[in-house]
C-alpha cells in the first residue's frame, strides 16, 4: 500500500514556522497558502511556450548582490515586451533578502549550501549560483537572440556560470515516456501554489527549485512497461495513479506526493527535457510559495528519514541543485531604471 508523507507530528494547526533568521510564522490556508496577488512574475505561468533557456550566474569580484538585482531588473521590461519572450529571474535568497525591503522576502528560502545525502550514499548535489534567469518562448531563434541579450547585460556584474537549453518533449511527456506534471493544479490554482499570499512577507515571491536530472535512458527502457508503472506510481498511456493496493512504497508518487492535516501539498513544476542524443534529462524547474515542500520532496526521494529511496533515481542521476528566490513585479520593479521621458 501506498503510503504518503504526512508531514511531522507537530503540524496540526496548518500553521508552521517557514525557517529562516526572521522567526516568524506564516499562516497559510487550506493548501498550504492563500491565493496569491497577480505580482507574481508572470512567465512562471505562461505555459505553452516550446522552447526554454536556463542561465546560472556568479557575482563578479567587486559587485555587490545590489548591482546583480539592477542589472537583471533592467532586462525584464524589454525582454518580455519587445522581447518576444518571456523571462524570469530569481536570486540566490541571501542576496535578495539583503537588498530587499523586510516584507518582500520569503521567510523559508535558503541557498542550498551542501549535498542532499541519503543513507544508502545516494547524492543529490548543491551546485547553487547567485542569480538564475529563465528565458522561455515558442521561437528558437527569440530564446536564443534573447538569451544572449541577458548575459550580455549581466556581464559587468555576473559571469555566466552554466547555460542549458530545454525544449517540450511529446508535448507533455519527459524523456521517461510519462506525462509529467499531473500533479500540476491548474492555472486558476497555480498562483496560490507558487507565490505567497498577500498580507505576508514575501507576498507575490516565490521559491524555485532548478535541478538537472540525467537519464540513463537504456537502463530505463531495458525493463518492461509494468516495471516502469511501478517505479513511477502511474500508467504510462494516460498517468492513471495506481491503486493504493498495488502502489509501492518507494514509487515516485509515494515519495513526492506530500501531506499536512490530510491536505496535498501542491508545487507548480514547469519542467523540460534537456540535452541530446547521447546526453540528456529532465530540468526540474518547481515553484512553491514554501520552500519546506521542495526540501521535503528530495529529502523523501533520497530515503532521508526512513531509508526509502524513490525507485525512479535508480534511472535518473542528479547533477544540479539550486534554490532561488523568484521575486514579485512590484518588488523587483524598484530596481528597474526609470523610463526615459
Amino acid at each position: 500500500m501506498a503510503t504518503r508523507h504526512t508531514g511531522p507530528a507537530n503540524r496540526t494547526t496548518g500553521t508552521r514556522h517557514t525557517g529562516g533568521t526572521t522567526g516568524r510564522n506564516v499562516a497559510h490556508g487550506e493548501d498550504g497558502c492563500d491565493d496569491a496577488p497577480v505580482s507574481a512574475q508572470p512567465g512562471i505561468f505562461a505555459l505553452g511556450t516550446s522552447e526554454h533557456s536556463y542561465l546560472e550566474l556568479d557575482l563578479l569580484p567587486g559587485a555587490t548582490p545590489a548591482d546583480l538585482v539592477r542589472a537583471a531588473a533592467s532586462l525584464v521590461g524589454p525582454l518580455s515586451t519587445t522581447g518576444g519572450v518571456n523571462l524570469v529571474v530569481g536570486f540566490r535568497p541571501e542576496h535578495w533578502a539583503h537588498v530587499s525591503r523586510p516584507d518582500e522576502a520569503p521567510p523559508s528560502a535558503r541557498s542550498w549550501a551542501e549535498d542532499l545525502v541519503g543513507p544508502d550514499g545516494f547524492t543529490m548535489p548543491a551546485t547553487q549560483h547567485d542569480a538564475w534567469l529563465w528565458v522561455a518562448g515558442g521561437d528558437r531563434t527569440a530564446v536564443f537572440d534573447n538569451g544572449r541579450a541577458v548575459v550580455a547585460g549581466m556581464a559587468p556584474v555576473a559571469s555566466l556560470a552554466r547555460e542549458t537549453d530545454g525544449w517540450l518533449y511529446q508535448h507533455d511527456r519527459d524523456l521517461t515516456g510519462f506525462i509529467d506534471g499531473t500533479e500540476n493544479p491548474s492555472l486558476l490554482e497555480a498562483p496560490g501554489v507558487a507565490a505567497l499570499p498577500p498580507g505576508t512577507p514575501g507576498a507575490g515571491s516565490s521559491v524555485v527549485l532548478f535541478q538537472l536530472w540525467q537519464h540513463d535512458t537504456p537502463r530505463w527502457e531495458a525493463i518492461s512497461q509494468q516495471e516502469q508503472e511501478q517505479a513511477m506510481g502511474r500508467t504510462k498511456p494516460d498517468s492513471v495513479e495506481l491503486a493504493e493496493d498495488v502502489m509501492p512504497p518507494d514509487s515516485h508518487v509515494s515519495r513526492t506526493v506530500l501531506e499536512v492535516d490530510g491536505q496535498e501539498q501542491h508545487i507548480f513544476r514547469r519542467n523540460v527535457a534537456y540535452g541530446g542524443v547521447s546526453d540528456h534529462g529532465t530540468a526540474f524547474v518547481g515553484f512553491s510559495c514554501d520552500q519546506w515542500r521542495l526540501e521535503e520532496m528530495l529529502r523523501r526521494m533520497a530515503g532521508v528519514g526512513d531509508g526509502i529511496r524513490c525507485a525512479l533515481t535508480r534511472y535518473v542521476r542528479p547533477l544540479t541543485g539550486g534554490y532561488y528566490t523568484v521575486p514579485s513585479v512590484e518588488a523587483l520593479a524598484r530596481f528597474a531604471p526609470e523610463d526615459p521621458e
